[in-house]
């Protein structure tokens, strides 16, 4: 199977391989062999390897990661707390420098659908983690997506150019009403359903790539907007979360950051050239509209 990959994959994936006695288990007697690929996306290539009855996922970084506000080493340092505290597989081993992570294999339950409420008790002992040193700063965020449409091809910058301009004083707007004012916590920030593991009927979180001590509601934002819950997923999942049902502050605080999530999810696809697989890019742009339009009818923020 390893002969199928392309040349310089293989290769990577070999030298990884030959890194086993560096892997942080005891469960190794020899060199792991690979399974099966489980996935590339533009972020990174990943495998299940295994060696005897142990099997890890090998994943390498591709070319896009600090790029895209990845830091490989506030990976590891969340996956290490959240797998101290239950809710992550165990990294095993980190190579910055070549760009491999290798972390437990967790198979999953044939039923793979959680329940709002689950995510939301899930995503409440995530923020309980203790803190590691990367910090999201969504305004450079922003930022940063916003400059990379200039890499988009000339027909795609000329096109979206007006709708980023119209939308990023809106979004800054919100961001310093926001930011200042809101919890902080170690986040996940990418917390989807493709991100989320049910197995032996337990949740996990996976893919901690995005990371860092940041606001709670852009965390609690990013999987209502991710996973398009509605109103009663939503609804769920905040009382899972808060403990309480959400007030009015609370479900203002959740859509202010919905719209800045929905704003750098649909740059990244634009810049990336990639359809999402929760919507169409031309739905995920009317929803971003919408949500803009609400803030702006909301707190006057200007028009859309």
């Amino acid at each position: 199977m390893a002969q199928a990959l392309p040349p310089a994959t293989r290769l990577r994936l070999n030298q990884a391989l030959q890194q086993w006695p560096q892997w942080h288990t005891a469960a190794l007697q020899g060199s792991p062999k690979l399974i099966r690929p489980l996935g590339q996306g533009l972020s990174n290539h990943s495998f299940l390897v295994e060696a005897g009855s142990a099997q890890f996922v090998l994943r390498l970084s591709g070319a896009a990661t600090v790029s895209h506000g990845l830091h490989r080493l506030a990976e590891w340092q969340a996956m290490t707390h959240a797998h101290a505290a239950g809710l992550a597989p165990a990294p095993r081993f980190l190579d910055e420098q070549q760009g491999v992570l290798v972390c437990d294999y967790v198979p999953p339950d044939a039923q793979q659908q959680a329940s709002p409420a689950a995510v939301g008790a899930l995503m409440r002992r995530i923020h309980a983690l203790p803190p590691i040193a990367e910090t999201l700063d969504i305004g450079e965020r922003c930022a940063a997506a916003e400059h990379a449409l200039a890499n988009a091809t000339p027909q795609i910058a000329r096109q979206l150019r007006p709708l980023v301009d119209s939308a990023a004083p809106l979004i800054k707007q919100l961001i310093d009403r926001l930011e200042p004012g809101t919890a902080s916590a170690l986040c996940h920030n990418d917390l989807l359903q493709s991100n989320r593991i049910m197995s032996t009927h337990k949740l996990w979180a996976i893919d901690w790539e995005y990371a860092a001590m940041g606001p709670v509601w852009f965390d609690l934002a990013a999987t209502c907007a991710g996973d398009e819950l509605n109103n009663d997923g939503r609804d769920d999942l905040l009382m899972s979360y808060l403990q309480r049902p959400a007030t009015a502050s609370d479900q203002e605080q959740l859509g202010s950051f919905e719209c800045i999530y929905r704003y750098l999810e649909w740059l990244w696809h634009v810049t990336t050239n990639t359809e999402p697989a929760a919507a169409p890019l031309t739905l995920k742009l009317a929803r971003l509209q919408g949500c803009l339009a609400s803030s702006t009818r909301l707190h006057g923020t200007g028009s859309l």
